[in-house]
Order: C-alpha cells, then structure tokens, then sequence
C-alpha cells in the first residue's frame, strides 16, 4: 500500500491545531506520541457505551468489556511475533513490566556479587529496578560503553559475561541517540552462555517490526503511550521457561484462585502476574492504536521515517554550529543536539516552542548516558509516522532563530 502522509495527518486531530499561533509541528515522539481518531473514538464508545470491570461479572456488559480487553492480547502478540499470546503480560507500560521482572524473577534467584550487564544508554525505567537489587541484595552492575557513532558492540555486551552473570538487560534503540541494538545477536550469544536477556523495546516497537521469536530474547517491553495507544497502558512478553521460573510480586484481585485464612492459591500466568483491577480502557485503546499501525504496515512506517532520518540529518549536519550525539548510520529519525556555547537545552526548547515546534528537553530519563557523552543536557527531536520533511525545514528554520538569538 502506499503510505500516504496527508491522509494519515487527517488522521490526528491535535496536528490540525496552532501553538502560539503556528502550526503544530510535533517532534516530541519519543516521549510520547499523539492519538489517531481510531483511539480516541474506541477510548469514548468503551466509557460512554460499553464498559464495565473486567472477569468478575457474568452480566452483559461485563462479558462484552472482558471480551475487549482480552482480545487485546492477542494483538499484541500479533504485533511481536508471539506465538502464544500467554506469554504476554498487560500492563500499565514498560516501567511496570521490568520491575515485574526484577522483582519476579531476578530478586528471588540473585544474591550478592550476582551480576547484570547494562549499556551506558539505558532509560532510567532499566536501570533504578536493577539499582533496588544493587541496594537489597548485593548485585553488581556491570556497564558497556557504547562507540563515538553511538554504537553498541554485541561482542563487548557478550565479552562482559562472567561466570557471576545472571542478565542482560538492554535497550533495543536508544531514546536520545536513535541507535539501533544488534539485540539478536545479543541473544544469540547470550543463550548460549545460559544467560537471559530483557529488552527495553519502548522506542523499537514504534519504529521498526518487531518479531521477538526471531530476536530470542527471554523477555521484551512495550510501553502504549508511545505507540499512539493511551498512557497506562503496554504489555511485556515473557517466554514461557521465564514465567514458569517467576513469582509474581503484586497481590490481588485475578491473580488468585482461592484465598483463605491459611493459604493462597495463584492462578494461571499470564493472570498471575495481573493483579488488580487493570486498565481497561487504556489497554483496549492500545488494541486499536497497535491494529492502526499494523494497518499501515510496520515496513511502511518503517521506510517512511528512514526518508524523514535522511532528509534530517542532511539538514541538520548543514548547521555547522549544531552538535548532534549520536552517528550510527542505521540509527532511528531521533536527534538529540545541543547548539555551540552556553546555550542551554530548556532556552533552544522554549525558543522553537515559540515557532509551534515541540521538542524535549533535558537528560531525557538517560543520566548515564549523559555522563558519558560529557553534556549537562540535550534538545531532543523524535519524529513518528505523521512527520514530513516540512516539518523538518520548520525545525531548521527555528534552530537557525535559536543560533541568532543565543549567539
């Protein structure tokens, strides 16, 4: 099909709007995306017509919104080439699902001197779970650099295995840098050590195909709000020899059978690892944000942004007073740059927001990256599928504003 961008635009009513009078141009993606009409009308019928708690009811509207809100995990597995859809685990957003895993699975089975690898670009969402470890049971955390282009070295993830290693924990592209993780060969080289491997696929799933069987990671996170789903939604897989090895760690609500005074009895994973009642609206808002992007085809969207990633680094690398992290050459449409002298990332983003272009600002939830990149802060502009490359002459055009205006 062909992917046709004015269509998809029309799609998103928020981009029709202006921001001090300008038109709207959004490159804050990577913090989180906008929402097609498709979710906002699901989000309104489900409130509006059709909702009800979910498991518990045997009425009409309590079947119709139980049948909704699990069919949503067959999306999603559809949408990481998952097999069986009991392998994943909904959730309010990868933040939830990787302290799921640190608390489930790793806390149980680490002890002190334990070890897990991370890279030197990783969220703060894969970084302060295994820091509570660090802090409760003695596990060392161990760092990889990345290269000067922003690249990570598989065999420097895969050189760092010791016999005390228990994780991998890795992101599979960069929120700041955009740079794309070789996570399968990761995964390779890791299963053959016997040490598993949790992928932050946050920024990933929205950019890219996604099929975790062939990846062969043990578990991935995927975060809705990012994905044009709502916020306190998202699901993370867990390979079934994972699950079979976890305790769940939050209690109540679907995760039991039976309860008694003396004893508990646990249901069934995936349900085992949902406690509470869930998010139901957000989640069935996330079926229909994930069923709108498979619509346009994730190679589409995928190809569409690669064009915006050419043209924006063209123009970009034109300004030859602006200072770009990141140089990968596969790398994802996201830049992050600081501008050169003591212009700071808040004064940049406050000036292009004058001109209606919206980007982030500051260390981006990444403190380890910016120690290693030796800058106190970053403007960060993330494109997504509704992006053009007009949009990008915009983010030029105020840029070169920014460099008059702070020289």
């Amino acid at each position: 099909m062909s992917f046709d961008t004015a269509k998809i635009r029309a799609d998103f009513p928020i981009l029709s709007r202006e921001v001090n009078g300008k038109p709207l141009v959004y490159l804050d993606n990577g913090a989180s995306a906008q929402k097609p009409q498709v979710v906002i009308d699901t989000i309104t019928r489900a409130y509006a017509q059709e909702y009800s708690n979910v498991h518990r009811g045997l009425h009409y509207l309590s079947n119709l919104a139980t049948e909704q809100y699990e069919a949503v995990r067959g999306t999603i597995a559809r949408f990481l080439g998952v097999s069986d859809e009991r392998q994943i685990v909904m959730n309010s957003g990868t933040t939830e699902g990787i302290n799921t895993v640190a608390y489930g699975w790793a806390m149980p089975r680490m002890q002190a001197g334990d070890e897990i690898i991370l890279s030197v670009m990783e969220h703060h969402a894969n970084i302060v779970p295994w820091h509570f470890l660090r802090e409760k049971l003695g596990v060392k955390l161990v760092w990889v650099d990345v290269d000067a282009n922003g690249d990570l070295d598989p065999d420097k993830v895969l050189g760092a295995i010791t016999d005390r290693t228990r994780l991998i924990a890795v992101t599979h592209l960069s929120n700041v840098l955009g740079t794309v993780v070789d996570v399968k060969s990761i995964c390779d080289g890791a299963c053959q050590k016997g040490v598993p491997v949790l992928v932050d696929g946050s920024q990933a799933a929205v950019h890219m195909p996604v099929d975790v069987e062939e990846i062969g990671c043990d578990f991935y996170a995927i975060t809705g709000h990012k994905l044009y789903g709502p916020s306190g939604s998202g699901a993370i897989y867990i390979h079934g020899d994972r699950m079979a090895e976890m305790q769940p760690f939050m209690g109540g609500g679907d995760m039991i059978r039976e309860v008694s005074k003396e004893a508990v009895t646990y249901n069934d994973p995936p349900m085992k690892f949902e406690a509470g009642t869930p998010g139901i609206v957000q989640m069935i808002g996330l079926g229909a944000a994930l069923d709108y992007m498979m619509g346009l085809g994730m190679d589409n969207i995928a190809a569409h942004e690669r064009q915006l990633r050419d043209y924006a680094r063209d123009r970009l690398d034109g300004l030859n007073w602006l200072n770009v992290q990141g140089r990968s050459a596969g790398k994802a449409a996201i830049f992050s740059f600081t501008l050169e002298g003591a212009a700071h990332a808040h004064d940049i983003s406050t000036i292009l927001d004058k001109k209606g272009v919206a980007v982030r600002a500051g260390q981006h939830c990444t403190g380890p990256l910016m120690e290693h990149l030796g800058v106190a802060a970053t403007c960060r502009a993330s494109f997504g599928l509704y992006n053009t490359t007009q949009e990008v002459d915009t983010l030029v055009d105020a840029l070169e504003l920014c460099h008059k205006l702070l020289d």
